[in-house]
C-alpha cells in the first residue's frame, strides 16, 4: 500500500460553505499557490466536476494533468489521476466534518508518485507542502468570503 500524507485544519464556516469553495475549480488559481490553471472538462448529473485539467507548479513537482473526481454526499470529495506528463499517480481527498457551531474540520489526504526517481522522504515533503499550502489557502479563502463567521461581510449576514 502506498504511503500517504494527511493533515487537518479547522475552518470558521459551515461544511457546505467549505465544500462550495473546494468545488469551485475555476477559482483555484486565485487561492492555491500551486494551481496555475484549472479547467473543468466534464460534470456529473448534479453539475459537479467529474474531470478537471490542472496545471500545477509545486516546486519539485510541476505538471499538466487531469484528475477524476468522486463526490460522496456533501462532505467528501476524492480524486485520482487520469493522465499526466510527470506523475505516475496522484490520489487525494478532502473530508469535511462539523466541528461545532459554524466550524468545519477539513482533512486532506494525498499520495503522489512521480515518474522520475525521487526519494520517498522528498515525495512526502512535497506532499506536506502541497497539503499545508492548500489547507491554509482554503481556510483564508472560505473565511474571507462574505457571510462566513470572522469575515468582513459576516455582520451583514444574520445567523440562525
Amino acid at each position: 500500500m502506498a504511503e500517504h500524507t494527511k493533515s487537518s485544519i479547522t475552518i470558521e464556516a459551515a461544511p457546505a460553505d467549505v465544500m462550495g469553495v473546494i468545488a469551485d475549480f475555476a477559482r483555484y488559481p486565485e487561492w492555491t499557490g500551486e494551481v496555475k490553471e484549472a479547467e473543468v472538462l466534464s460534470t456529473d448529473a448534479e453539475g459537479r466536476a467529474e474531470q478537471v485539467r490542472l496545471v500545477l507548479d509545486a516546486g519539485a513537482i510541476k505538471d499538466d494533468h487531469t484528475l477524476a473526481y468522486t463526490w460522496t454526499g456533501g462532505d467528501e470529495v476524492s480524486w485520482t489521476l487520469v493522465k499526466s506528463q510527470m506523475l505516475r499517480s496522484l490520489d487525494g481527498s478532502y473530508h469535511l466534518a462539523p466541528a461545532g457551531a459554524g466550524r468545519t474540520e477539513v482533512t486532506y489526504r494525498l499520495t503522489v508518485d512521480v515518474k522520475i526517481p525521487m526519494l520517498g522522504m522528498i515525495k512526502r515533503k512535497a506532499e506536506k507542502v502541497i497539503i499545508d499550502r492548500a489547507l491554509a489557502g482554503l481556510k483564508k479563502r472560505v473565511e474571507s468570503a462574505p457571510g462566513t463567521p470572522g469575515s468582513a461581510g459576516a455582520a451583514e449576514t444574520p445567523t440562525v
